[in-house]
């Protein structure tokens, strides 16, 4: 198959930034609920923890679902009609929490707003993989996979500050303008793409049809990328309160935030020159350091060095899988590749947070954070092995 998409040097193309628009405002709408739904279930509906809980991560099981759902058919469809279909949905779905029905109702919409979530950002991975240039991908989807990062980091600050303000039916209204806005680019984004039918013997159930298997190797490093966030995602606003440090907690994805900005350019442009080793290994590193230093945090700016740490370890390490996810496959897996890596990284940060939970009340949090580097030593031994022993210099 012949890809057509424009072949340019330059990276933000008009094509590009609308992509990477939409993209953020997906993620912007996801996590502003990620951090308030599961109270609101507590609250409108007297949902046990476990209950709220589930709550929350039934979004991550819809989004695997559509992830690997159109992981196959990007391709025969094309992803900008893919990225339209998601889209829609995204907006349709979020108008059903306005709806006040009853938890199980609640459960149904999370799941049917994760499967159009996953329907999107499969989509606009793809996108990214397809139009940014073979000479620049590593840098192309190291500023794309930064939409992803501002989403995941001003999305729950935006919605704790916003519910001190207003009710919750007011976030519930922005989450839906949001997504109509993110459908209104997705209309107007130009995606030249030759589609392919798929032939008769690609029908029918096969496991190579969702998933790349070249990629399954950088999808194992993501999902415990993942698993280790999941703890800071789910865990830091307890441990900081723990600690004494609540005011410090309320800064620490920004920091993550801006240091990813700052360094993400710069390792994209590494790994062009170099090659993803060159970025992974130090990743790794980081991200280990991030959590022993969270651990011992007993300091507002221990705390906010973990977050700086976090951009440079997690920040770097999941752009540069995912530019990974796309070189390791010739471009008619591009989709596949893209639904690949993210169903590793959703397994991770969704299968995390139980996992995790079956021990930190009896060691504690921060012996948790101790366990998290840990087990991203042992990673860099993992990726050694099953990936970067491989890779050849530029």
């Amino acid at each position: 198959m012949e890809n057509l998409a424009n072949e340019s040097e330059s990276i933000w193309t008009k094509n590009f930034t609308m992509n990477f628009v939409t993209n953020f405002l997906v993620n912007l709408n996801m996590y502003l609920l990620i951090v308030l739904i599961a109270s609101y279930a507590q609250e409108q509906f007297n949902a046990s923890d476990s209950s709220a809980g589930l709550v929350a991560g039934l979004f991550i099981v819809g989004s695997l679902i559509g992830r690997f759902v159109m992981g196959k058919y990007i391709n025969s469809m094309g992803p900008r009609k893919v990225l339209i279909i998601g889209t829609a949905l995204f907006a349709i779905t979020s108008v059903f929490y306005f709806i006040e029905s009853s938890l199980i109702f609640l459960l149904i919409v999370r799941i049917l707003n994760g499967f159009s979530f996953g329907i999107c950002t499969t989509s606009t991975g793809s996108i990214a993989g397809y139009i940014t240039p073979e000479s620049k991908k590593g840098e192309g989807i190291s500023f794309f996979s930064l939409s992803m990062v501002l989403g995941a980091a001003l999305g729950p600050f935006l919605g704790l500050l916003l519910l001190q303000q207003f009710s919750i039916e007011v976030i519930f209204g922005l989450n839906f303008i949001l997504s109509l806005i993110a459908f209104v680019f997705a209309l107007f984004m130009k995606i030249p793409f030759e589609t392919i039918a798929p032939s008769k013997t690609e029908k029918g159930f096969k496991i190579s049809d969702f998933v790349a298997k070249e990629a399954i190797p950088i999808a194992i490093v993501v999902f415990i990328a993942g698993l280790s966030y999941s703890s800071i995602l789910n865990f830091i606003k307890i441990f900081a309160q723990e600690r004494d440090l609540i005011a410090a907690s309320s800064y620490f994805f920004m920091v993550y935030a801006l240091v990813s900005v700052i360094a993400r350019p710069m390792c994209g442009r590494l790994m062009d020159s170099k090659n993803e080793n060159a970025v992974i290994y130090p990743s790794i590193i980081f991200y280990a350091l991030c959590f022993l230093v969270i651990a011992f945090s007993h300091t507002s700016w221990m705390l906010l060095l973990g977050g700086a740490l976090l951009g440079l370890g997690f920040g770097n390490l999941t752009s540069t899988s995912q530019s990974v996810s796309v070189k390791v496959v010739p471009k008619e897996k591009i989709a596949r590749a893209t639904s690949t890596f993210f169903i590793g990284l959703d397994l991770g940060l969704g299968f995390g947070p139980y996992i995790l939970g079956l021990f930190t009340s009896d060691i504690g949090l921060g012996n948790m954070y101790i366990l998290m580097a840990i087990l991203l030593v042992v990673t860099f031994f993992i990726y050694y092995f099953i990936h970067g022993r491989k890779v050849q210099s530029v």
